[in-house]
């Protein structure tokens, strides 16, 4: 049986990413105009984008207002991108955990 670092992992899509492939881009939409939209720094935004700071509950909820979604989806979102990748990064601590009978 080979080890999940053995096998070819695709990497999780980070919510930045849903962020600039499913709204930003087809929306036309910069940034800057989101953060104006949702009253965050422009940085906030670009650092999300680039998975380098979480979706908050407070921006969760600003995102699901301007973009139509819910608060929960970006959460979900968030929280189904870090679980992803601790279990990417830590592939080979958790190989030998065995299941509790």
């Amino acid at each position: 049986m080979m080890s999940k670092s053995q096998t070819t992992m695709i990497d999780p899509v980070s919510p930045g990413e849903i962020i600039e492939q499913e709204y930003l881009v087809p929306l036309d939409m910069t940034a800057r105009r989101l953060s104006l939209a949702i009253g965050k720094p422009e940085n906030t935004i670009h650092r999300i984008i680039s998975s380098n700071q979480r979706i908050t509950p407070d921006v969760a909820i600003r995102l699901g207002r301007v973009l139509k979604t819910t608060p929960e989806f970006w959460l979900n979102l968030q929280q189904h991108y870090d679980l992803e990748m601790a279990d990417h990064t830590a592939a080979d601590e958790l190989e030998p955990i065995a299941t509790l009978a």
